[in-house]
């Protein structure tokens, strides 16, 4: 495994982690046509994994439900706004320092970035609750751990009204094995959550292709929503 000048595993590079829309999962009709959402079950089902969501307090699960229900006029992302973490999942790109590691991401609401310094001494000069949080990072071994807190409530933790509080602290870690890095992720938000929720772990793959600069995010949807049905989202 390739490491820095500092003895710890080198993470830059641009990596394939699974993202994109592959769970619409779209089947080819006899006529030629494809069916997105709302087909008729295929003659041999794809297996599936049931998806990862939070176990809430009581107290949340209507409010939960209620932001389910109407994902289409309440998710935050139909509006071009930042998805959070840790929805925005793993990095598409890490540039990495001695001093500091940057996350890039090409996300369906646009492109983002977080910096994570290598010292908890390091701030940034806005301390205010933000939409991906304050990130600190350090070395467990060949583990990178991230720790991000101080966001705002304005995201979702994950698809489907998952809400969180301003109290979110998410623990990341992402391991490298080879060419590939092992990423795993904790929520943790005692106000709201019934237990910390652990995602399902996500592979990343070292590619040789670059990012592209994405397209801007305009939202020109909405005002021609008919109704407020939505696919059933596994991720």
């Amino acid at each position: 495994m390739p490491r820095l000048p500092d003895g710890h595993p080198d993470l830059n590079g641009t990596w394939d982690n699974g993202g994109g829309i592959d769970f619409l999962q779209p089947q080819q009709r006899a006529d030629g046509s494809v069916c997105v959402t709302g087909c008729a079950p295929a003659a041999t089902p794809a297996v599936r994994q049931a998806p990862d969501r939070p176990r809430y307090r009581p107290e949340f699960a209507a409010r939960v439900e209620n932001l389910r229900q109407h994902q289409q006029k309440e998710d935050p992302v139909l509006r071009c706004q930042p998805p959070g973490v840790p929805r925005i999942g793993p990095p598409d790109k890490i540039v990495q320092t001695t001093r500091e590691v940057v996350f890039l991401y090409e996300d369906v609401s646009g492109p983002f970035f977080r910096i994570v310094p290598l010292s908890a001494k390091v701030r940034r000069n806005d301390d205010s609750e933000s939409w991906l949080g304050d990130a600190v990072g350090h070395w467990e071994g060949d583990t990178l751990v991230v720790e991000t807190r101080n966001f705002n409530d304005l995201t979702w933790l994950t698809d489907d009204g998952s809400l969180h509080s301003t109290g979110l602290v998410v623990t990341e870690r992402l391991t490298r094995h080879g060419d590939e890095i092992e990423y795993r992720a904790v929520a943790d938000d005692p106000k709201v959550l019934a237990e910390p929720w652990q995602l399902r772990p996500r592979r990343l793959v070292r590619t040789r292709l670059e990012m592209a600069e994405p397209a801007p995010c305009v939202e020109q949807d909405l005002s021609q929503m008919q109704d407020e049905s939505f696919h059933a989202n596994p991720r």
